[in-house]
């Protein structure tokens, strides 16, 4: 876990230097070269750059080990975090939308841009996309959902760069209305990609299951249990990048309390040797064995 968290400080310090140069340069070049879409991607590297000291706030608590308060721990600042990074994506590209539709609304206003916000926002592209290559590879090395949204936020960054670029290439060639239609579609992938980091966020805060794939695993490690008549109601919910289990176990009624505890204890440490599993709680249903049930049937007939 310690790993895990160092290197996402690591990462998002990186972006957080990346992302303070990009939006210095993005806006300064886009208010000299006249282009409403450089300041619009400025603008968006720099809610990229409050979205990292979200990502470093949050990383830092939830490191905080279980308390009075807390006893499975702080991992849900994750989930808070990443639904932080998505209000604050809805809430850029909503503000874009509107300043990028009044510009389209008065054509007659929209100047020639500069030489300048074109190799500027050539610039960008390829840092930015340089940047969510990194992110992206730490992310998955940690299987981190927190990680992995910024990165993405990263690559959206990357593909409004390219938007802009290709608005402001029109504009110097003629089509000067090109440059807040690309600020327009910056907006609109901003708005699309806020709102989908807002409702995962938001379904893992409120207890969302794992994935098919996840179950998978649980039910063959409990299948494998040594035992283990059965088990039923299971059910799991994300807590961070983490995984709550609850399962209902089926054994032997006619064993002892101790030997029943140990074939529970086999099976919570079977499903506990997956990763990202941080409890299983399990419950005992005393039941008879199959082959008891059989014979006790025959006898009566």
């Amino acid at each position: 876990m310690r790993f895990k968290h160092l290197a996402a400080r690591r990462s998002t310090m990186v972006s957080v230097f990346v992302n303070i140069w990009l939006s210095t340069i993005q806006i300064i070049a886009g208010i000299v070269a006249g282009s409403q879409g450089l300041i619009a991607d400025g603008l968006h590297s720099l809610s990229d750059l409050i979205a990292d000291f979200v990502v470093l706030f949050a990383n830092h608590q939830s490191q905080k080990a279980p308390d009075a308060d807390h006893h499975y721990g702080h991992q849900r600042y994750e989930n808070a975090a990443s639904l932080a990074i998505g209000v604050l994506l809805l809430a850029v590209g909503l503000g874009m939308l509107w300043s990028a539709v009044r510009k389209v609304e008065q054509p007659d206003l929209i100047q020639e841009v500069k030489i300048i916000a074109l190799w500027v926002a050539l610039g960008a592209l390829l840092a930015k996309e340089l940047l969510f290559r990194y992110m992206l590879q730490i992310g998955k090395r940690v299987q981190s959902n927190m990680l992995i949204a910024n990165a993405w936020h990263a690559r959206s960054d990357a593909a409004s760069s390219l938007v802009v670029a290709a608005g402001i290439g029109g504009n110097l060639l003629g089509y000067h209305i090109l440059d807040p239609v690309a600020a327009l579609v910056v907006g609109l992938m901003v708005v699309r990609m806020g709102w989908g980091f807002a409702r995962d966020a938001l379904h893992d805060l409120v207890d969302r299951a794992v994935d098919e794939k996840f179950l998978v695993e649980i039910r063959r490690a409990l299948d494998d249990t040594p035992g283990l008549i059965g088990w039923h109601d299971l059910r799991t919910r994300k807590m961070g990048d983490l995984i709550l289990v609850d399962v209902h176990l089926e054994i032997d009624g006619q064993l002892t309390i101790e030997e029943g505890h140990c074939i529970a204890l086999d099976a919570r440490n079977r499903v506990m040797m997956q990763p990202l599993v941080l409890n299983l709680m399990t419950h005992i249903d005393p039941v008879k064995p199959i082959s008891q049930e059989t014979s006790m049937t025959r006898s009566i007939t």
